[in-house]
């Protein structure tokens, strides 16, 4: 009698602490996605309703009258933008085909061959991340101008008959290409790393050469990660303002980000123009995203292997020095170069360079600049709030992307899928547009420009890491964290905390 009463007592207590956790995960999933339609979903509406209204909302705040596509029509009639789209679609595919290309081969490089120094040139490939795309426009445009460009100077120095010009669309193209292969760079080489190299054993057995073994087995089996890096570059590229504006501006070259910044900047600004030009650059994502889909759905791009295994290093002989010298030439002009650049236009008293010998006289560089800058109250300003937007930024946002990678991979409650689809939105979305539609879900509020979290959506761009992070913890050392009869939030902070590290690297990096 003692025993059937002990045990209705313990079905009793496990059904009450079954609906406390039901209860505690709808609260946990209701806030997070509370917390998500705060940040990503109202700005959306925002920027969709100012593309639809004629209304002013610094003057007359929201309104649903005059609701019409007259906006777009008119936008789509405008030859000015037919123009800068096609500026921007070109500038940004030719800079992901260079991007896909160096990052293929790096990745390859530091992979799958023996070159030497491997981890320089690593640590050389991803450097260009650390770039602000602003800086790196402006010491392109020192090193490439038509007539005063540090390279022209040095090549009329040398005798040689030929210039760059990096105003220009081409010139965009390149540094776009360079500048954002890091991001093929970093798939491309993790999915090398985890893939299994029977199949390229069994290619290489059958006949073919190293070269055929690698455009018809290794690059097809991890084209969800070269897909994945060409759309990241993309959407990135297409959401960048300060690379186009440096080097599109002497010749008036206008892609869409620089064009939705003419709109905001004119007097008076036309917030709905620009509202309905961010919404035809929001299009073009979703097109890519999908035909992304598309390419990769139906395919498998799984091997099976009965035993571990590692990624075997191809012998390349003399040519490993070759390898080894593309790195040094890349690290050369993405990083030295443009370094270099900086350092001579900030001492040297004016930027006008007649010849290489005015280059190297002492007497035309001095601290002056420096003393202008320090003097300027602003400048103190300016970077304290960059040190505090960044740092708040990073500890926040990497605590939100870590909570929704953990909560999408790692638990199984009712809601995940839905917190899921909107948390993904921010990465597919060009910055600009991010930053018109937080324009318009604040600028008609009573103090909304001074409290708008403009630093929430980077916060989620890092889930997509968290994410990748998430799935490679192994799921076994969750559950046996538990079976010692942990709870979940201990196994949270046991097995999945160290890869939320990451989060936080890449948040700061962000």
């Amino acid at each position: 009698m003692k025993g059937l009463v002990g045990r209705r007592s313990e079905v009793t207590r496990s059904g009450a602490e079954d609906i406390r956790r039901r209860v505690v995960a709808g609260l946990w999933v209701a806030s997070l996605l509370a917390i998500l339609g705060f940040l990503v979903v109202y700005p959306i509406l925002m920027l969709l309703l100012g593309a639809l209204t004629d209304t002013n909302p610094v003057v007359e705040g929201f309104s649903l009258a005059h609701l019409s596509p007259a906006n777009f029509l008119t936008v789509l009639a405008n030859p000015n933008v037919a123009e800068a789209l096609a500026n921007t679609l070109i500038a940004c595919g030719g800079g992901t085909l260079i991007a896909v290309v160096i990052g293929l081969a790096f990745s390859w490089i530091v992979v799958r061959t023996n070159t030497p120094f491997k981890g320089f040139i690593a640590a050389a490939s991803i450097l260009p991340l650390f770039a602000p795309p602003l800086v790196a426009g402006v010491a392109w445009a020192i090193l490439g101008s038509p007539k005063t460009g540090l390279i022209n100077t040095m090549l009329k120095w040398m005798n040689l008959d030929w210039r760059v010009d990096f105003y220009s669309l081409w010139g965009l193209v390149f540094v776009f290409g360079i500048y954002y292969a890091p991001y093929v760079y970093m798939f491309t080489s993790s999915a090398l790393r985890n893939m299994d190299p029977s199949l390229e054993e069994a290619a290489e057995i059958s006949g073919a050469s190293a070269f055929a073994t690698l455009f018809s087995v290794t690059f097809p089996l991890i084209m969800p990660a070269i897909v994945s890096g060409m759309l990241l570059s993309f959407v990135v590229m297409l959401g960048i303002y300060g690379i186009p504006a440096v080097l599109g501006a002497p010749t008036n070259l206008s892609v869409l980000t620089t064009y939705i910044f003419k709109l905001t900047n004119w007097s008076p600004p036309l917030y709905n123009t620009a509202a309905a030009v961010a919404i035809i650059l929001m299009v073009v994502t979703g097109l890519l995203v999908f035909l992304q889909q598309r390419v990769l759905s139906g395919r498998s791009y799984t091997t099976v292997a009965g035993k571990a295994f590692r990624p075997r290093n191809l012998d390349l002989g003399p040519w490993r020095w070759f390898t080894f010298a593309v790195g040094i030439v890349y690290l050369l002009v993405v990083v030295i170069l443009p370094t270099l650049a900086l350092i001579v236009a900030a001492f040297r008293k004016f930027m006008f360079i007649r010849d290489a010998a005015s280059l190297f006289d002492m007497r035309q560089y001095s601290l002056m600049h420096f003393h202008s800058i320090f003097d300027n109250p602003l400048t103190l300003r300016s970077i304290y709030n960059a040190v505090e937007v960044g740092i708040i930024t990073a500890v926040v946002g990497g605590t939100l992307a870590f909570a929704i990678g953990y909560t999408i991979h790692r638990t199984n409650v009712t809601g995940r899928r839905s917190i899921d689809i909107v948390s993904t939105l921010p990465v597919a979305i060009p910055g600009l547009v991010i930053g018109v539609a937080y324009l318009w879900a604040w600028i008609g509020i009573p103090g909304g420009a001074s409290t708008a979290p403009s630093g929430s959506w980077r916060w989620l761009s890092s889930r997509a890491s968290c994410r990748i992070r998430s799935r490679r913890c192994r799921p076994r050392s969750c559950k046996s964290t538990v079976s010692l009869r942990k709870r979940p939030g201990s196994a949270a902070r046991v097995c999945s905390a160290p890869s939320g590290r990451s989060c936080y690297r890449w948040q700061a990096r962000a």
